[in-house]
Order: C-alpha cells, then structure tokens, then sequence
C-alpha cells in the first residue's frame, strides 16, 4: 500500500475569479474545473463556496476555494511568511529567469534568483498572499542529492537530539553566505 501522488493541494483564495485569471496570465497554468455548491459534500453544512482548480503540470493540481461566507482571510500569526509556500519546477535556469522577468513586467515583486546548490528559485505572492516559489533543478542536481541523501537520517536524529542545525549538509549555502 502506497501513496501514488498529491490528487490536488487546496487553498484559500479571496477571489476565485481574480486568483484563475492571475495564475493562468503569469504562471501559463490551464484552468480546469470549476465546482460551486451552497452545501459542503463532506460535511453538509450549508455553506456556499466556489472551488477552482488549475493545472500545474505532469498530474499536479492546484485548487482555491473562495468561501464569502467566512471572515477574511489570514495567516497563522506564529509561521514566518517564508515558511508556508507553494513551490512549482521549472525546466531550467533559462525558464526561471523568464518567469522572473514575466512577472516583473507584470509588476509582480520577485525574490531571487536564490542558488540552494541542488536547485535555483524565485519568490514572490499571489494575490491571495500565498508564498509561490518557482524552482529549477541545478546541473550538478543527482550528485548533489546522492551526497544529501547519504546524511539525512544523521541530521534528522542530530536535529530530533539537539534542535540546532546540524552541519552535515552546510556546503548548500556556504557560495550564497561567501557573496559569490
């Protein structure tokens, strides 16, 4: 018994309109489906909502439910803004950067590019205010996880010990940290 993939991740969005038209304009992603019911199927309760859903390549689905019905939307107060994100691949560096510079002409602001060594990425929000990160794999990307996935049971129980950053994988940043 295994999980074969996500089905759909779901989100909260403050448009349904609004949150389609801006994915498909500057992430290129095809609108779907469009589900809206004033009674929620799993639990009955009256509540009408609009449920969108888009296609976010190879399978994955990306969903919102605007629900107009319910106080407006946050945030946990205690999870930095960085933590909680949606992140898409990219074919290559090349994609990424036209992304960035897509989404710039839109007026978007974008963090990045940022090299994490196995893969590149972009930063930026939706207008929901959802964290969307758009990364490419590096070219040195299946050496550089071999030699991650030969220490990740050791940082996991030095980090489960300790609950400080273990230093086994501290190669990843140390270009970034070094300002080359």
């Amino acid at each position: 018994m295994k999980i074969e993939q996500i089905h759909h991740v779901a989100y909260r969005c403050k448009d349904a309109k609004e949150t389609v038209e801006w994915y498909v304009k500057n992430l290129n992603m095809d609108f779907v489906l469009a589900i809206a019911e004033d009674h929620v199927p799993s639990t009955h309760e009256p509540d009408p909502y609009m449920h969108v859903f888009l296609d976010a390549g190879n399978g994955n689905v990306l969903a919102f439910f605007e629900l107009p019905t319910k106080p407006e939307m946050g945030r946990d107060p205690n999870t930095p803004v960085w933590v909680q994100h949606i992140a898409f691949k990219v074919k290559d560096r090349a994609t990424l950067v036209a992304f960035k510079e897509q989404l710039e002409k839109n007026g978007i602001p974008v963090l990045g590019v940022t090299d994490h060594s196995i893969f590149h990425s972009i930063y930026f929000f939706d207008p929901n205010g959802h964290r969307i990160e758009l990364a490419c794999p590096d070219p040195e990307e299946e050496a550089l996880l071999k030699r991650l996935d030969s220490v990740k049971w050791d940082m996991l129980d030095e980090w489960s010990k300790t609950r400080k950053a273990p230093k086994h994988a501290a190669w990843l940043h140390q270009k970034e940290l070094a300002g080359v």
